[in-house]
């Protein structure tokens, strides 16, 4: 019984790992072939608004 348990955990974690990483991978490449000149829109936008903020938390050195 111990030995099933200890199988359906391994198989488990492999499949939510191979399912994360093909998320991450495929991610990369639908930006890099699809993003097209406005891959970074949504990020220069966010910069653009925070700019002047205080910045909040973190070390000071």
């Amino acid at each position: 019984m111990g030995g099933y348990i200890f199988d359906l955990t391994v198989v488990a974690l492999l499949i939510v790992g191979i399912t994360a990483l093909m998320g991450v991978i495929t991610n990369g490449i639908g930006e890099n072939l699809f993003g097209g000149k406005k891959r970074s829109e949504f990020v220069d936008q966010s910069a653009k608004y925070q700019t002047g903020w205080k910045a909040v938390g973190g070390n000071k050195k």
